[in-house]
């Protein structure tokens, strides 16, 4: 960088003497904007969701919750054509996102799982795939959490429908699930 040097006595009598006849140029009639406002955040609806999750992490699971859905190999709401579940199981959406819930409990399993399926349907994706393990480390070697996940995704409005995902894919370890649209994301 260069140092600022002083100016001399004749630099600038000799700049004066240039600009002796010039007038100043007007001001601009500019209106100055101040950036973009964040969006809003929907706090109540923040803290409604947050105290629903802290209520189903810590209620007692129900029997029903371990019998309704714990060995169905698919699920599809009621009301919706068979054919929507037939896609699913084909590969006809593509997978847009998805979850590991490997290494967490059955706490931290429901709040990941929640958390992950109110983010992708916010963010407008419909097919995810979420990996809850075949049950390998747990005891008994039976997978706690693949009963777990398809109660959840059952008793969960946003989602239209799930199986087990193909071999290459997951297989048991894995479901895909195909969530409502976002309405609001619609304009």
């Amino acid at each position: 960088m260069k140092s600022r040097q002083q100016a001399s006595a004749e630099d600038v009598d000799a700049f004066r003497a240039a600009v002796a006849g010039a007038t100043p140029l007007p001001r601009a009639n500019r209106v100055s904007f101040e950036g973009p406002k964040p969006t809003p955040q929907p706090r109540q609806r923040q803290l409604d969701e947050a105290a629903v999750i802290a209520e189903l992490l810590h209620a007692p699971l129900a029997i029903d919750d371990w019998l309704d859905l714990g060995g169905a190999d698919s699920f599809l709401r009621s009301g919706l054509p068979r054919a929507l579940l037939r896609d699913l199981r084909r590969g006809r959406w593509s997978i847009q996102d998805h979850v590991d819930l490997h290494g967490m409990n059955r706490h931290q399993a429901h709040a990941e799982v929640t958390r992950f399926l109110a983010d992708s349907r916010s963010a407008g994706k419909r097919c995810v795939r979420i990996v809850h393990g075949r049950g390998h480390g747990s005891p008994g070697r039976e997978s706690v959490l693949r009963q777990l996940v398809k109660a959840w995704l059952g008793r969960c409005q946003d989602v239209l429908a799930f199986c087990h995902a193909p071999p290459s894919d997951g297989g048991d370890g894995a479901l895909w699930v195909l969530l409502k649209a976002d309405s609001r994301r619609r304009r």
